[in-house]
């Protein structure tokens, strides 16, 4: 039994190793855009095959949650439902006032901040859905998997140039959550990948707008948020809107209530037995 604690904690430790090297290489490639998408694909690429490899190696079993089979539809619906529930958040947060287009920016830099946010979702998803969400539900059940993951998330974006705690709080409650909710509704990584890459992607690579305090937007269109901040979310970006808690928080219990009906849900008294 302490050996299986001390590979799960492994897998805890490369992972989140993982995450640190893909971000200073996206970073690193992000100026220039084929650069940008062939390290984000690379980065990507190899930390799904790392995990696969280890999960075969200390768990002797097939990763099906990342299955290849099912990669293309998960991340193609994932991706898209991302993009459509950040069009809604930002289309909400333009009705009140909060949001405005400048003008326009350009095509290669959409693409460069794709590169970037695909190398940043699947390092993300690996550590904190595939790893850290798993390990804790098959000890603790759903709920405590749900809170721990989303605060830990939450708390991973306070390292941003202009976090807040508001915003942390605010990433913990509607991507935290919602991404938890998705990986177990489906019991695969492919859907909150999508989901995590599409959001991100629109949020700056479409609507040109902060992604989780972090400097500087890089997309199709130039915008500015402006207003009170639990509106348009402030200089934290879009992500520290009560608009962005409130489509992440139907969209989590949606998927919740999917998980439910499938028998998805693990109590705590099914994990600790």
């Amino acid at each position: 039994m302490q050996r299986i604690g001390l590979r799960r904690l492994g897998l805890l430790v490369v992972f989140a190793i993982v995450l640190v090297v893909s971000a200073l290489l996206n970073s690193a490639a992000s100026g220039n855009p084929v650069t940008a998408l062939a390290v984000g694909l690379l980065t990507a690429t190899g930390g799904i095959l790392l995990y696969r490899l280890l999960v075969r190696r200390l768990e002797h079993r097939e990763a099906d949650e990342l299955s290849p089979a099912t990669l293309l539809p998960g991340v193609l619906r994932g991706t898209a439902a991302g993009i459509g529930l950040f069009t809604v958040t930002i289309a909400l947060i333009a009705a009140v006032g909060g949001y405005r287009i400048t003008g326009w920016g350009s095509l290669s830099a959409a693409i460069a901040t794709l590169g970037t946010m695909i190398g940043a979702a699947v390092a993300e998803e690996l550590l904190f859905r595939a790893v850290l969400f798993r390990l804790l539900q098959a000890w603790a059940g759903t709920a405590v998997a749900l809170s721990v993951s989303g605060v830990l998330f939450g708390a991973l974006h306070l390292l941003n140039p202009a976090a807040t705690l508001w915003g942390a709080l605010a990433i913990a409650a509607e991507a935290g959550v919602m991404l938890g909710a998705a990986y177990t509704a489906t019991r695969a990584l492919w859907l909150p990948i999508g989901l995590h890459l599409g959001w991100n992607f629109a949020e700056s690579g479409l609507f040109g707008t902060v992604v989780s305090g972090t400097t500087g937007t890089h997309g199709l269109l130039r915008s500015v948020t402006e207003g009170p901040a639990f509106l348009s979310g402030g200089a934290f970006g879009p992500e520290g809107s009560i608009f962005a808690i409130l489509v992440g928080g139907v969209t989590a219990a949606l998927l919740l209530r999917h998980a439910h009906i499938h028998g998805r849900i693990v109590p705590a008294r099914r994990a600790a037995r």
